[in-house]
């Protein structure tokens, strides 16, 4: 199990690495923040002193090294807009960011779940398709979408909720409901279908002739089996949560790191951005490691296996 464990500890580490450098690569080589943050007209020189100020001037292999000496200083910068640091600016963001994404997580999970059993344990019933076909139109459907649709249906013509804005509880009804439905709908597809395959093995049959109520084979036989797909979709779904944001907060004019993350990168503020791709990395990468964890309990074949690979 250590071996197990400190091969995934292993590979989160160099995942974040990555990121890491990707990102830092990738928007110095997107935009001269000098002239994005000083505009087209500025004098020359404010430019230059204005890249010297920030390192911009140095080579890109001299940025790097400084921003990883940096980052193992515990100091991910400062932005250029404010000169505040940055992760002061994006902790300030998360608790708003948390508001919506974990009610809506907890609407994806009692939504979705017991949405995909129900219908896979009434495969082809007139439930099943409804359900399957609610889950379709919530999958393919863009969140940005959903979200324009539930403002014009509960703002514009019913005028029950606020169509944006962070003034009080009623204001999140929208921006939580928009990110739940998606990620039910997913969760709806992926556990019928875990389900039903589950339910066609031999297994399964060989407790149901043996006399094993039905309910007890569900329970029993039926659901810690399907957990390995379904914990897989719900751990991308909490790696997503700071990410999946992006949208619903824009849309909704919610004030969480999504947002300051479309600010952050039409500003050019490398420091902000950079801070705020590292929490994602860091929340996907050690999601990924917790499901890693839980397969092997759930699975002590997976780990041994993946322990030996």
């Amino acid at each position: 199990m250590l071996r197990y464990l400190f091969v995934r500890i292993l590979r989160a580490l160099v995942t974040i690495t990555l990121v890491a450098t990707f990102a830092f690569i990738v928007l110095r080589l997107s935009g001269d923040p000098a002239m994005i943050i000083l505009g087209p007209d500025a004098p020359m020189q404010a430019v230059e002193n204005f890249r010297k100020a920030w390192g911009l001037d140095q080579p890109i292999w001299v940025q790097y090294v400084a921003y990883v000496g940096a980052i193992f200083e515990g100091d991910l910068g400062v932005s250029m807009r404010d000169g505040r640091s940055a992760v002061e600016l994006v902790g300030e963001r998360i608790p708003a960011t948390l508001a919506l994404t974990i009610p809506a997580l907890l609407i994806k999970l009692l939504i979705g779940i017991p949405a995909g059993v129900y219908a896979a344990l009434n495969r082809d019933s007139f439930i099943d398709r409804a359900v399957m076909v609610t889950a379709i139109i919530g999958f393919t459907m863009p969140s940005f979408v959903i979200g324009l649709i539930l403002v014009l249906v509960f703002s514009v013509i019913l005028g029950w909720l606020p169509s944006g804005g962070q003034d009080g509880w009623m204001h999140a009804i929208l921006p939580i409901s928009t990110m739940g439905i998606g990620g039910a709908a997913i969760l709806a597809r992926f556990t019928r279908s875990a389900m039903i395959e589950i339910l066609g093995q031999p297994y399964i049959r060989t407790a149901s002739a043996k006399g094993v109520s039905w309910a007890r084979v569900v329970r029993g036989h039926a659901l810690p089996n399907a957990a390995i797909p379904i914990v897989t979709i719900v751990g991308f779904m909490v790696g997503t949560l700071v990410a999946g944001a992006v949208v619903v907060e824009s849309v909704f004019s919610w004030p969480g790191v999504g947002r300051l993350l479309v600010i952050a990168v039409s500003n050019r503020d490398l420091a902000v951005v950079q801070c705020i791709l590292l929490l994602v990395a860091a929340t996907m990468v050690v999601s990924n490691l917790v499901v890693d964890v839980l397969y092997g309990y759930l699975d002590p074949r997976l780990r041994d296996g993946r322990a030996k690979a």
